[in-house]
């Protein structure tokens, strides 16, 4: 079986863009021969606030040209590096105490060897969807799934899967086989790994996919190895996490000073521009 993002990676495709077309300040960020999908649409969003905003503070000419399908200049490449260098402060290297409560809040992150055998229903998020109806639809599956009499859901779960979700994987009944960590995304595996739910998680599961309805059918538990072992690779987590907060932040405020049109920068909660 496919990996999660194997399997999910169509659920993403490209779509004809919808309603307001997609601009920051006026600059359009989509050509009309071009479909992106939501993720491409957000991290150009991103980057051409990043790109306006060191014009603004002086780090790249003002006649910088506009980017082509998404490709800007090598000016603005480095403009954006030098903007950020600057306006994100370099996270202090964390503490041993810093690391040690990571470490004991994200075991999953670092345990070895478990895996998860997963179905589920996806509802995927794509430019022009209706996000609040697609919500109130994986919510009524989610509840219609729940509420299954025990040892009926084996089918049914299969044929919600088949008949509703937006994953290849429906044609299977929504199996995605065994899956690890290294398999899914990041938040989706946040969701199913170190933890000891089996059945149908009581709650929606959101990644840059969508929403997922979500049943564990068996578990196999990993090792977690010990703190010393994994001491760098814990700081370094840290770090980047501090980074991607900080980041968060700077793209959250920029976007409360430009006018945006067709792209939702609030519907993701990761940082958008690596």
């Amino acid at each position: 079986m496919d990996s999660l993002n194997q399997n999910t990676v169509e659920t993403n495709k490209k779509q004809p863009i919808q309603g307001p077309v997609p601009s920051v300040n006026g600059i359009i960020l989509i050509t009309p021969d071009e479909s992106l999908s939501t993720d491409e649409l957000r991290q150009r969003a991103c980057s051409e606030m990043l790109r306006q905003t060191a014009m603004q503070e002086g780090l790249l000419p003002t006649d910088d040209p506009a980017p082509e399908a998404g490709v800007m200049s090598e000016a603005a490449s480095e403009a954006i590096e030098s903007l950020l260098d600057r306006e994100l402060q370099a996270a202090e290297e964390a503490d041993e105490s810093a690391c040690r409560r990571y470490y004991e809040g994200h075991a999953a992150q670092f345990t070895r060897g478990e895996r998860v055998n997963a179905r589920h229903v996806l509802f995927a998020v794509v430019p022009g969807v209706d996000v609040n109806q697609l919500r109130k639809r994986a919510e009524a599956c989610l509840l219609d799934l729940r509420c299954e009499t025990p040892g009926d859901e084996t089918n049914r779960f299969a044929s919600v899967a088949g008949s509703t979700s937006n994953c290849p994987s429906g044609a299977e009944g929504g199996h995605l086989g065994w899956l690890t960590a290294d398999d899914c995304a990041p938040e989706f595996s946040r969701e199913i790994f170190g933890k000891p739910e089996i059945g149908v998680l009581p709650r929606l599961v959101h990644s840059r996919f969508g929403l997922h309805v979500i049943e564990v059918l068996e578990r196999e538990a990993g090792v977690l190895p010990e703190f010393e072992a994994v001491r760098s690779a814990v700081s370094l987590a840290l770090e980047r996490q501090r980074y991607a907060t900080a980041l968060r932040q700077y793209l959250q405020l920029l976007a409360g000073q430009c006018e945006i049109e067709g792209v939702d920068l609030a519907a993701s909660s990761d940082p958008l521009v690596q």
